[in-house]
């Protein structure tokens, strides 16, 4: 798959992962995993990338004695998941063209 393309695709999975409410990295990680392999390696400049954009904003917390980051979609963030959404259907409708059975041999 196109490096450039997969890009954006992990970018709008990490928004979708924390559409509904805040998360953090090993959570988002454990979210996406089912759909695509992703590593911290790769998410976190993904997380840098969707802020400074601000697409998602992040605070810090303590959790169990600990500082975690949580992450949470803006309404630009929401805005860029419809978006996907509708441009998905434009490719989905050329992937449906260009793997169409030929018909016309029948």
């Amino acid at each position: 798959m196109d490096i450039q393309l997969k890009r954006g695709l992990l970018e709008v999975c990490v928004l979708a992962a924390i559409k509904d409410e805040p998360s953090y990295g090993y959570k988002i990680i454990k979210d996406i995993k089912p759909y695509q392999e992703i590593s911290e390696s790769t998410l976190y400049p993904i997380l840098k990338r969707l802020e400074a954009a601000k697409l998602l904003t992040v605070r810090s917390a303590e959790h169990n004695g600990r500082l975690r980051k949580y992450y949470s979609i803006t309404p630009v963030g929401l805005e860029r998941l419809e978006l996907f959404k509708r441009e998905w259907q434009e490719m989905k409708a050329i992937y449906d063209f260009v793997t169409r059975e030929d018909n016309s041999n029948d």
